[in-house]
């Protein structure tokens, strides 16, 4: 909207993170005039027009995040091509701090676990901290962890509604304002539950995975807002998961 209106825009307590960025770029070389954005003031002057121009958007950070959380807490073994391996290194801390095994390379990362994880405490920060679109999936991985995990919401209020579905997949989770705590159980078991949610939905088709015997979720019209074709995507990397329709 700065873009095309009259005089000087300054946007203040701007995201800093990396689709931030590219956007940016991509308006720029189009004619936009933004100076700032990585940082958490952009100053934005109004132009009349936008030419076009030809442009490859960066990888999407939070999917790759998802990938990443969904092979170590199925242990298994992914490797991730087409991934910006600086853009994940606050996930990538964690995932290696719980005993996973990450490796990153020029355009890659590869993911695996061979064994039960450990617990890790979260607290969730605006870029380069911890993501707060990956809390959720994240708090289905630490549900079987071994220990005693906490997790510390600081970006938004009431994202712990996918901690209800989760209970009901046996998960032992309580939650107190802004801090969950999850004690590590065995294992999840597969059972109907709802996504609330986008990153609440992508939480549950990793609890699916994990889960022993049938997981159905329904509501999947908050996961397809930010995966596309997702349950294709995964069947390709060996998930047992289909789209069924309601009658079905």
């Amino acid at each position: 909207a700065a873009i095309k209106a009259e005089g000087n825009t300054t946007i203040v307590n701007a995201a800093k993170e990396p689709l931030i960025v590219d956007l940016a770029i991509f308006l720029n070389m189009m004619g936009a005039k933004i100076k700032g954005a990585g940082t958490d003031t952009i100053r934005i002057k109004g132009v009349k027009s936008l030419s076009s121009c030809s442009y490859t958007v960066i990888p999407d950070q939070i999917e790759t995040g998802t990938l990443m959380i969904a092979t170590a807490a199925t242990r298994g073994d992914l490797l991730i091509k087409n991934a910006i391996a600086p853009h994940m290194e606050a996930l990538s801390a964690k995932l290696i701090e719980t005993g996973a095994y990450v490796e990153a390379g020029d355009d890659y990362i590869r993911v695996s676990a061979d064994k039960r994880l450990k617990k890790a405490n979260i607290k969730t920060l605006p870029y380069p901290g911890f993501p707060t679109d990956l809390q959720q999936p994240m708090t289905t991985l630490l549900s079987t962890a071994m220990g005693t995990s906490t997790i510390v919401e600081n970006i938004y209020e009431d994202r712990f509604k996918h901690a209800y579905e989760l209970r009901r997949m046996g998960a032992n989770i309580t939650t107190e304002g802004r801090v969950m705590v999850v004690e590590g159980v065995e294992s999840l078991y597969g059972t109907n539950v709802t996504a609330t949610d986008l990153r609440a939905g992508a939480a549950l088709i990793i609890a699916g995975l994990m889960a022993d015997g049938v997981t159905t979720i329904s509501n999947v019209k908050y996961i397809d807002r930010g995966y596309n074709c997702y349950e294709k995507k995964l069947s390709t990397i060996g998930a047992d998961i289909k789209r069924i329709s309601v009658d079905e």
